[in-house]
């Protein structure tokens, strides 16, 4: 099948990219890349290939050779322009995310919120890990007027998360882990007919999921929805969305 993953030009997140595509490729499906202008390659956020503080909290080495082996590739050097997207001409939408100032550019466009209702509507297989769930929650549903997420369980980069992360590193970082003055988590259950609709998950700091042990992950899938909260839960989310798939 082939699966549409839109990205800014710069600082999207290493392994919430490079997983899905690793394991979605190898099970055989076509990732189709789009960017803004498709003019040139998406970059990842740089620190988490060399480390956000002393060389640590950026992605593991798994993922980071996931990466490199993924720019090499023809499909990513050449991306499509979010512009020129048919929806319908996919048969999956994965929405990765990011934190660092780059993503603006994604989690914030009206072309790329127009492009994601179109593929909504088609009923396929929609995926979204971390701030990528802004996307959806910015994204109204042409009928309603509300998000397209209003009456769907979801989860994302939940609040404690994204703030242990921010007072960690405010002293070296400044606001790098605060992409938006609201939390992600906030902003997601605002769009929500009921805030009890998000799903947090159990609290992990630390520990990911794994080629092999997905103990510490946490997605939630709701219809033709998939949701995760952050890299540790990226293989996972790559499996559970290649099950929809099929």
């Amino acid at each position: 099948m082939r699966i549409l993953f839109p990205l800014p030009d710069r600082d999207f997140d290493v392994t919430e990219v490079a997983v899905p595509h690793r394991l979605l490729s190898d099970a055989g499906h076509e990732v189709v890349f789009a960017t803004e202008r498709g003019d040139h390659p998406p970059e990842a956020d740089p620190l988490l290939l060399t480390g956000v503080l002393f060389g640590q909290l950026g992605a593991d080495a798994e993922p980071k050779e996931f990466y490199r082996r993924m720019v090499g590739e023809a499909a990513y050097r050449r991306p499509l322009r979010w512009a020129d997207v048919e929806p319908e001409d996919h048969d999956g939408l994965l929405l990765p995310g990011g934190h660092a100032p780059g993503m603006r550019q994604y989690l914030g466009s009206a072309v790329l919120r127009e492009k994601v209702a179109r593929f909504w509507a088609t009923g396929r297989p929609v995926g979204a890990i971390c701030h990528g769930v802004l996307v959806l929650a910015r994204t109204p549903d042409p009928a309603t007027g509300r998000s397209i997420l209003a009456d769907r369980r979801t989860t994302c980069l939940p609040k404690y998360m994204e703030r242990s992360a921010y007072y960690l590193t405010a002293w070296r970082r400044g606001r790098y882990y605060r992409t938006y003055p609201a939390y992600v988590q906030d902003e997601v259950t605002a769009c929500l007919d009921d805030p009890a609709q998000f799903q947090r998950g159990p609290v992990q700091l630390t520990r990911r999921g794994t080629a092999t042990d997905d103990r510490p992950a946490f997605v939630v899938q709701d219809g033709s929805y998939l949701s995760a909260r952050w890299p540790g839960d990226a293989y996972l989310f790559a499996r559970r969305f290649n099950d929809m798939l099929r």
